[in-house]
């Protein structure tokens, strides 16, 4: 009938632009790319290198911006370089601290408070296998796990991945970064005492083959990025199993911010990971309250065979992206066209 609305005709019309979380079970290598890329952003001093950056954070003004760096290589052994560092939003490194202290700084996190937690992921005599609790100067204010042991109890790490502080100040630690080393979340209370732990080595829900990043909405949903079984593991801070997700590749990185836009890197499909077939490296932007995929900021690099693109990843408040680069040893940052 003539000036009838036709809904099944607008139905469909709809469907073929959103598309529900569900449907995006496949590779999600075919999205808009809405960013453009700025390298050469962040300035250090002269007569010093990037190294490898595994980790980024944002500061809680929003927009300056904390790295951990690996001492102009990829290892702080015997260094006496800074691997922490603070940039602002025009690249200015205003802050830095943490020499001799890191055998090889990975995860970074930023409190409330403004205090910064890093992992040291390897041992060295008696230095590593930590987590580091810093004042926003650099003064140690708490050291989780034992001086280069390694070990697999309340008071030791062995390769410690993340780091995430809940927002009642509850400690959460990615406990693990492949061969022989752990695969479990430790969390702790606001000063540091064992609450308690969960997950092995495995593939079921609730196991873990390196849990290597770590993030949490506004609902207080624990994100771990369990990188080797290629998705996202969803809990209850109380380690309650809640959901997996595929759709946003192989996580070395997640960031969430305020609205619960997600931030997921990967570094290595197509490249470390030989058989993750389909998927392509980069950093995809989505949903964390219904894991529907939006856009994808693809690597340069079509080809790899090492890490490449970002590992860590962070967004500020206006949506500027921060990748940190382990292979190609850079800070990049995205910003919409």
């Amino acid at each position: 009938m003539t000036g009838a609305i036709r809904w099944p005709a607008i139905a469909a019309f709809i469907l073929c632009f959103v598309v529900p979380a569900a449907a995006q079970n496949g590779p999600t290598n075919n999205l808009p790319n809405p960013y453009r890329s700025v390298e050469n952003w962040a300035k250090m001093p002269p007569g010093r290198n990037w190294g490898s950056t595994a980790g980024v954070a944002i500061d809680p003004d929003g927009k300056s911006v904390w790295v951990a760096e690996r001492c102009g290589v990829n290892s702080c052994r015997n260094s006496n370089l800074d691997p922490i560092l603070k940039f602002d939003r025009d690249g200015r490194m205003v802050k830095h601290f943490g020499a001799g202290m890191f055998v090889f700084p990975h995860g970074i996190t930023v409190d409330r408070q403004g205090n910064v937690w890093v992992t040291d992921g390897q041992g060295n005599g008696a230095m590593g296998q930590q987590v580091i609790k810093f004042s926003p100067d650099g003064r140690v204010l708490l050291r989780l796990g034992t001086a280069g042991v390694a070990g697999n109890n309340p008071s030791s790490f062995n390769m410690p991945s993340a780091v995430l502080v809940a927002p009642n100040g509850d400690i959460f630690v990615g406990d693990g970064h492949g061969g022989n080393s752990n695969d479990r979340i430790v969390k702790f209370d606001p000063g540091g005492k064992y609450i308690k732990q969960w997950g092995i080595k495995g593939t079921e829900p609730g196991q873990f083959d390196i849990p290597h990043t770590l993030a949490m909405d506004s609902r207080g949903r624990l994100f771990v990025g369990d990188r080797n079984n290629n998705r996202i593991q969803i809990f209850d801070q109380d380690g309650k199993y809640l959901d997996s997700w595929t759709r946003f590749s192989r996580p070395s990185g997640i960031w969430i911010d305020a609205k619960d836009t997600i931030y997921v890197a990967d570094s290595e499909s197509e490249s470390v990971s030989k058989n993750h077939n389909g998927w392509k490296r980069g950093i995809r932007i989505g949903s964390a309250v219904d894991g529907s995929v939006k856009y994808f900021i693809p690597d340069p690099v079509e080809k790899a065979t090492t890490t490449s693109a970002a590992e860590g990843v962070a967004a500020d408040k206006d949506g500027i992206i921060y990748g940190a680069e382990v292979g190609p040893k850079r800070l990049m940052r995205y910003e919409m066209k």
